[in-house]
This record gives C-alpha cells, structure tokens and sequence, in this order.
C-alpha cells in the first residue's frame, strides 16, 4: 500500500517547521574562553556577539548588527557610524596592504549603510621593534585609499606595546557619512521575491590572503579584491532606488550575510550556485582546500538586496563602475523555507548553506 499523500505532506511539514523553529534559536555560547573561532565571522563569532556585546550595551541601534548604526541629529540630518580593527597578517599581500584594508573596510561599511562616508579615525598599536619604513608604507597606502574614496583622517591615536605582545601592527578606525534624504536600508524593508544581487566576484581576497602566507604549497594569481565600495553603492542606488538592504560580505563571506538577513527577517534566501561569480583561480584553490566560496571572505564586494523589477538595472548600472564587471543577481526572497538559506546546485539538487563553523580561514582582516 502506498503512503497517504497527506500523511506525507503533514510529516514534511512538521520536519520542516522543527528546522525552522531550531534555526530561530538565540545561538548558544558556552565556552570560557575566546578561541580564534570567535573572530572567523561565522556561528562562534555570532554567539559571542549576542551573549557578551549585545547583552551588555543593548539598546535599538546596536541590535540592528548593521555594519554601521544610522543615527538621526535633532536637526533632521542622518549619520551613518561605524568602527573596525584590522589585525591581517601578513601585513602585505597581493592587491593591498593592512593599510588598504584599515581605510576600505570602514568605508564600505558607512557605504552599504546607505551613507556617504565623510572622516574617518585611525588608532595605531605598534609593537616595539616594528620598522619604521614597513609603517611608513602602511601609512601612504591609507593616504592614497583615502584621498581615493574622498574621506579625511581627522583623528587619531598611537599606543607601543612591549616587543612579543603583538604581530607588528594593528590599526583601528571609525568613520562617519551623511545619509542623503530619502535614503533607508533595513532588513524589515525586505520582501518575498526580492533578488540577491552581488557586486562583484566571490573569495578573493581571503584566498589572497591565505596563499600569501605561504605555508600551503599552492602557487595561483590571486589578488585581493580590496577597493572603496561608495561609487558602486551610489550607481545602484540610482538605477535601484527601492533598495531594501544592503551588506558588504567581508568575514564569512557570502553564506554569512545571508544567514544573518534570514535569521533577523524568517525569510529564506535561495541562492543559484551556477549564478555565482567567482574567478577560476579562486573556485581552483577553494576545491584543493576543500572551501566553499561562499564562507570566503571578500573586502571589495557586496550584497544587496533589490526589488525584483530592479533588478536588471542594478546589475546595468554595477557593471559600468570599476570593479563591478562581474556583478550578477544570485538568488531571491522567499517565503518558505523560512529562517534558512538554499543554494540550488548546477545538477538540480538543493542543498543548505549554514553559517561558518569553526575556524578554517586566516586572519583576513
């Protein structure tokens, strides 16, 4: 006798709503200790956030988690704030530097918050013996990101620590922009049948930044994809003014971003992996690693999330600034499975993408 349809049907459904119900949890965080998993962008780092920073300072703007808090002046007048540390190792790398990366990551997290960055700060912690040239050159690389992007260092501190108690150098920064009027980006702005769309392409610069160690015995031309992401912002958000949300899709890279606008929205993000822009080299040393793109971290890519009739203009209009060439809507909104991200493989089949876990990528930022 055949299985009754409906009883089949009542089973998936419960199955699926027990999966949904378990990816709401609040993560669970029982280590006492911080381990280097915390800082890899995935579910460790998710559950040190929500059970140390947020439940101490919680208040509306930081339980957004947005790369930077929108803030309104009594005037009327919008601000965008945001800060980060930069602890790469090593310091140079094919594409950028530390330096780069101290001035573009904030940037771009102003950026995707809807804003126009303006000034930014920089804190510099130097190990006692790190050569005055190696920082020299640090320094003129965020000089030329700067002038770049069109933002000023107006601020800033110097701290030396004892040789041994730090990898040479870290640098924190923190930025300001304008957000201009009619300008709003938020996770509950976003619909069913909105489309995912990419900047540019996937994992490049945490690969990059992995065979620059050189402790793996594999030889690619891969670059860091790091670059000022304000233009780019600006150009879609002309063709796409209904722009619901967007993110830049550094640490954890793209499976990250998506788990975390399912989780605050309980929709679900199906993304198409035959739609996946990512360089040859890249997707080559990815498969001899045994990594999926996807959890790559990128510093000069990121995501958004546009109405569906816009889509096709977002994509236009990424495709003609630098570095967007290979821009390409990835996948949509939907409504079932909520909570969760789907990635449809090249063979017909479906398969989950889940946050990072664990620690398999290095220091990429």
């Amino acid at each position: 006798m055949s299985p009754d349809p409906a009883t089949q049907v009542d089973a998936e459904g419960r199955m699926l709503l027990r999966i949904e119900e378990f990816r709401k949890r609040r993560p669970r965080f029982t280590d006492s200790v911080v381990t280097m998993a915390h800082g890899a962008g995935g579910k460790s780092s998710a559950a040190l956030i929500d059970h140390v920073f947020v439940e101490a300072f919680r208040n509306p703007e930081l339980e957004n988690l947005g790369d930077g808090a929108v803030l309104e002046l009594p005037s009327g007048e919008r601000l965008a704030f945001s800060t980060d540390s930069f602890v790469v190792q090593p310091l140079f790398f094919p594409g950028g530097s530390i330096g780069h990366l101290a001035v573009h990551g904030t940037v771009n997290d102003l950026a995707v918050s809807g804003a126009v960055p303006q000034w930014l700060s920089a804190a510099f912690v130097l190990e006692e013996g790190f050569p005055v040239e190696d920082l020299k050159r640090i320094v003129a690389d965020m000089r030329e990101a700067a002038a770049n992007a069109g933002v000023h260092v107006v601020t800033g501190d110097t701290k030396v620590v004892p040789r041994g108690t730090a990898d040479g150098l870290y640098i924190s920064t923190a930025g300001v922009g304008v957000v201009p009027a009619g300008v709003s980006l938020a996770a509950d702005r976003v619909r069913a049948g909105d489309r995912v769309v990419v900047s540019g392409p996937l994992g490049a610069h945490g690969m990059a930044v992995m065979l620059a160690r050189g402790n793996l015995d594999i030889e690619a031309d891969i670059s860091s994809d790091t670059m000022a992401l304000h233009e780019q912002v600006a150009a879609l958000l002309v063709a796409a003014p209904s722009t619901r949300w967007m993110r830049d899709a550094t640490r954890g890279g793209l499976a990250t971003v998506c788990n975390e606008l399912a989780g605050q929205t309980g929709l679900g993000v199906v993304l198409d992996e035959g739609l996946l822009p990512v360089a040859p080299a890249v997707l080559g040393a990815c498969d001899m690693l045994g990594i999926d793109p996807v959890h790559v971290a990128n510093e000069g890519v990121f995501t958004a999330i546009v109405a569906p009739e816009e889509a096709e203009a977002a994509v236009v209009a990424l495709r003609e600034t630098a570095g967007g060439g290979s821009a390409a809507v990835v996948g949509e909104i939907v409504e079932n499975p909520g909570g969760m991200v789907a990635m449809r493989t090249p063979f017909g089949g479906t398969r989950i993408v889940d946050m990072l876990v664990g620690d398999p990528l290095p220091r990429i930022c």
